[in-house]
């Protein structure tokens, strides 16, 4: 186990203003195709699960390099949570797919990553602990031809990557799906790319409130998640894993794995979320105002700063997508 380290830093590319106003051109035919078929959302995880409120416990005692931004000092914070499939359809949750995780801590009151005060802290998770892709380029590039059809994402693959190369992408996004999703309950969500957590640099884990499966859970993951909850409050712990060294911990390699042996998880927080009756008058207003708001890794304390160029393009990008959204 190595001691955490300050020493990460970002490496900005040089045409990387000129890449990311090319993403925005991407999404918007992305956006004018899944809009056109399904009506206005997001672009990415357009299909939500739920939506529903929790309490945010930041511990007491934790180590003194854990303590910067939310993690200052033990505290309770309202929360509202966002379960969604990853994909740009709405499709059957028999389908494999990316699911995603979000939370918004709120009631915060603090300096924001993007210059102006923040009264929240979004964390966007998935079930996967790195990021299928290095940059965002070649990321952009997947989603914008998938949306297109088969056609234009075979073309891509393959002209991008070559024959082999091509295949080999293929293959690595099949792989991705290969471990069956058991359910928002029962899966470990990651933030896959680092932020920042004052000096230093992190990524998150969130661990799973319960190890039992359901057997029909593929049928619906929002029943099966209200399966869980219907049984007692579900508990969530929190954790943050510390940048090593570059070599180990890298914060610009988005697929890269951080070693655990290197580089351990520290449990900083807890996530509870009671029982509640979603389809109540109070619940189906929660769930609208959670879909109605924004949950974006930069609306942050600038303590936990989203970190790399994955996280930068996010920045321009979810920012053009809220926009896009309200038109």
């Amino acid at each position: 186990m190595a001691a955490p380290s300050t020493k990460w830093k970002e490496q900005i590319l040089q045409d990387e203003a000129k890449l990311h106003a090319g993403h925005l051109l991407a999404f918007d035919e992305v956006r004018k195709i899944k809009d056109a078929k399904y009506g206005k959302g997001r672009q990415l995880h357009r299909q939500v699960q739920l939506g529903l409120h929790g309490r945010f416990e930041v511990l007491d005692g934790l180590p003194t390099y854990a303590k910067y931004g939310l993690f200052a000092s033990p505290a309770t914070y309202d929360a509202w949570i966002r379960l969604s499939n990853g994909g740009m359809d709405r499709a059957s949750d028999r389908k494999p797919d990316i699911r995603g995780f979000s939370i918004k801590v709120r009631g915060l009151k603090g300096a924001g990553a993007l210059g102006s005060d923040t009264d929240c802290q979004d964390f966007l998770m998935i079930q996967k602990s790195a990021f299928g892709f290095a940059n965002s380029k070649d990321f952009v590039g997947l989603v914008h031809n998938a949306a297109r059809g088969p056609a234009s994402l075979f073309t891509y693959l393959f002209t991008t990557f070559g024959l082999v190369g091509g295949f080999r992408k293929l293959k690595t996004m099949a792989d991705a799906f290969k471990v069956p999703f058991t359910g928002f309950a029962t899966e470990k969500f990651y933030t896959a790319a680092p932020l920042s957590c004052g000096p230093y640099a992190v990524r998150v884990r969130l661990l799973p409130a319960r190890t039992e499966t359901n057997a029909n859970a593929r049928e619906s993951w929002s029943r099966d998640f209200l399966s869980h909850l219907s049984k007692g409050q579900l508990r969530f712990e929190f954790q943050l894993q510390f940048f090593v060294d570059e070599q180990r911990t890298p914060i610009e390699d988005a697929t890269n794995d951080w070693p655990e042996d290197v580089a351990p998880f520290v449990t900083v927080g807890v996530l509870t979320i009671p029982a509640q009756d979603t389809e109540s008058e109070e619940g189906s207003k929660l769930s609208e105002d959670i879909e109605a708001a924004t949950f974006d890794p930069w609306a942050a304390l600038i303590d936990h700063r989203p970190l790399g160029e994955v996280m930068r393009a996010r920045k321009v990008v979810y920012f053009q997508s809220q926009t896009w959204r309200k038109v």
